[in-house]
């Protein structure tokens, strides 16, 4: 006996994403940036198999959107997100903060189910 369609393979398409949030820090952030150079259009957040956890978060400037990216906002400022690294930061809030002497965006992840002890990479 042959049972077919017993696995459904999933696409990013298909799926409903909850999407990103920026704080208002992240926001701030974000434009000062954009300010500082008039060809960039926003943040990309994508993430990449690294560190002892798992993943780590890639953020870098967009010059150009691509097609498959769905785009989150706050106010006028922008973030962009690779489809293919949506299951791994959807629901996720971005904010950026200040701790001792250090600036940095951070990851208020719900799906991340461990990170590293210097807290650069995660796991779901």
């Amino acid at each position: 006996m042959q049972v077919e369609n017993a696995v459904k393979i999933c696409s990013p398409e298909e799926n409903i994403w909850h999407g990103l949030t920026l704080t208002e820090s992240a926001a701030r952030q974000i434009l000062r940036l954009v300010k500082s150079d008039p060809n960039m259009l926003g943040l990309r957040l994508s993430v990449k198999p690294s560190g002892c956890a798992g993943f780590c978060y890639i953020i870098e400037k967009v010059i150009q959107v691509e097609l498959s990216e769905r785009v989150y906002g706050h106010g006028n400022a922008r973030i962009y997100i690779p489809l293919k690294a949506m299951p791994f930061i959807d629901g996720t809030e971005v904010d950026y903060v200040q701790e001792g002497l250090n600036q940095m965006f951070k990851f208020n992840n719900p799906q991340a189910q461990h990170a590293c002890g210097c807290g650069e990479s995660f796991s779901l």
